[in-house]
C-alpha cells in the first residue's frame, strides 16, 4: 500500500484514550518505504537475553519518556535512535495509535514512521542482540497469523502472533502491530486483547479452549507482554 493511503488512514482514526497517570513509554513502529513510495516492511528488534525483562522477545524499538522529552513522539524517535541507531531526520512521522497498557503497569504509545529502504542500522548491544525486517505481506496473509488464548479475571482473549522464521512475534507487540494493520491498511483481524484495558495488571494464566477455528492457528502461552 502507498504510504501516503497509510498516512491519510492515520490521520482519518482517532485513536482511543486511556485517563491513567501510569507511567509512559512509546515505540517507534518503523515502515520501510520504497522509492515508489510503497511501505514494504517492517523493522523489528530482538531484546538481549542478559536484560532484566523482555529478554529474548521481539520488540519495537522504544521505551520509557524522559523528563526532557518534549512529547512521545520524541520519546519514539530518540529510543530508536539510542537501540538501532536510526536518526530522527530519516523518520517521517505518520501517525499514532491509541495506548494499551503492559503488564508492567506502563502505558504505552506506538507511533507509526516511515523510514527510506536502504539505510544502515546498528543494534546497541546492550539492549538489542538483533535488527530484522518482515515484509508487510507476510502479516496481511491471514494463513500467518496465529491466535493465543488467554484467560484473566474470568474472562477469556484472544489474542493474535505470529512465527516468523526464528522470531516469535506476540504479545503487545503484536497487538500493536494488528492494531495498525487495521487501521492503517485496512485488514479486519480479530483483536480481543486485555491490554486495552486499564484494569490490565494482574498475571494472564493460560486456558485450555474447547473450540478451534479453521483459520488461523491457536495455541496456548504461559506469560504476556
Amino acid at each position: 500500500m502507498l504510504i501516503t493511503e497509510i498516512e491519510q488512514r492515520l490521520r482519518n482514526h482517532q485513536p482511543r484514550t486511556i485517563d491513567t497517570r501510569l507511567p509512559e513509554a512509546a515505540v517507534l513502529v518503523p515502515l520501510v518505504t520504497n522509492h515508489q513510495g510503497y511501505a514494504t516492511d517492517v523493522i523489528l528488534t530482538r531484546r538481549a537475553s542478559h536484560l532484566n525483562k523482555h529478554s529474548g522477545e521481539v520488540a519495537f524499538p522504544g521505551g520509557k519518556r524522559e523528563e526532557d522529552d518534549r512529547d512521545l513522539i520524541h520519546t519514539a524517535l530518540r529510543e530508536s535512535h539510542e537501540e538501532i541507531d536510526l536518526s530522527p531526520s530519516s523518520v517521517d512521522v505518520l501517525g499514532s495509535m491509541g495506548p494499551v497498557i503492559s503488564r508492567f503497569g506502563i502505558k504505552v504509545i506506538p507511533i507509526i514512521g516511515s523510514v527510506p529502504e536502504g539505510l544502515t542500522l546498528n543494534a546497541n548491544a546492550e539492549e538489542l542482540d538483533r535488527i530484522f525486517t518482515v515484509p508487510i505481506d507476510f502479516f496481511t496473509d491471514q494463513e500467518n497469523l496465529q491466535f493465543d488464548h488467554w484467560s484473566m479475571n474470568d474472562k477469556n482473549y484472544s489474542m493474535p502472533s505470529y512465527q516468523y522464521g526464528e522470531y516469535l512475534i506476540w504479545g503487545l507487540t503484536a497487538i500493536m502491530l494488528v492494531e495498525f494493520l487495521n487501521v492503517g491498511m485496512n485488514t479486519k483481524i480479530p483483536l480481543d486483547a486485555p491490554q486495552f484495558h486499564v484494569s490490565h495488571s494482574y498475571p494472564l494464566t493460560r486456558y485450555k479452549s474447547e473450540t478451534r477455528q479453521p483459520k488461523p492457528t491457536q495455541r496456548n502461552k504461559t506469560a504476556s507482554q
